[in-house]
C-alpha cells in the first residue's frame, strides 16, 4: 500500500500514464491497479493523522520496482508526454538497464529490465560487488 494525497491523481499516474490497470475500487476511495505482467500496487488516501496539504506521504527508504520489457522506448514515450525522468535508462554494473523518476507523491520508482542478464551468475557476483558486499 502506498498512501497518496489524491488518489485520482495517483490513478491517473499508475494507470493512464504508466498503462496499469485498474482491478478494484472499493467504496473508501482505495484503489487496486495492475500491470500487465501481474505487479500491482494499492494506493489509498493519506490516513486522516497524516493529512493536510504541508504534509509528506513520500516513502523515506522505500522504492517500488517494476519491470519493463522495451525501456529505452517506454521511458521515450513518457518524455513525449513531459514527464521528468530523473535517471534515464543506463547499464547498471550488475547488468540490469534501470531508469528512475517519482510518482506526483515522491515515491521513487525504478523502471528496469533484467532480459537474460536476470540468473546469471556473472551479473549476480557484480551486484554483490556493487553492494560492497
Amino acid at each position: 500500500m502506498i498512501y497518496v494525497k489524491d488518489v485520482d491523481r495517483g490513478l491517473r499516474f499508475y494507470r493512464d500514464l504508466l498503462g496499469f490497470k485498474l482491478i478494484e475500487d472499493f467504496p473508501m476511495r482505495v484503489r487496486r491497479c495492475m500491470r500487465a505482467c501481474a505487479r500491482r500496487v494499492a494506493m489509498g488516501p493519506a490516513p486522516c493523522i497524516r493529512s493536510g496539504p504541508a504534509v509528506s506521504v513520500s516513502s523515506d527508504g522505500v522504492r517500488l520496482y517494476f519491470e519493463v520489457c522495451d525501456l529505452d522506448n517506454f521511458c521515450a514515450k513518457l518524455q513525449k508526454k513531459n514527464f521528468y525522468i530523473t535517471q534515464l535508462p543506463r547499464m547498471m554494473p550488475w547488468g540490469w538497464r534501470h531508469a528512475y523518476l517519482n510518482d506526483p507523491d515522491g515515491h521513487e520508482i525504478s523502471l528496469y529490465w533484467a532480459g537474460e542478464n536476470r540468473m546469471k551468475k556473472t551479473v549476480m557476483a557484480a551486484a554483490r560487488k556493487a553492494a560492497g558486499t
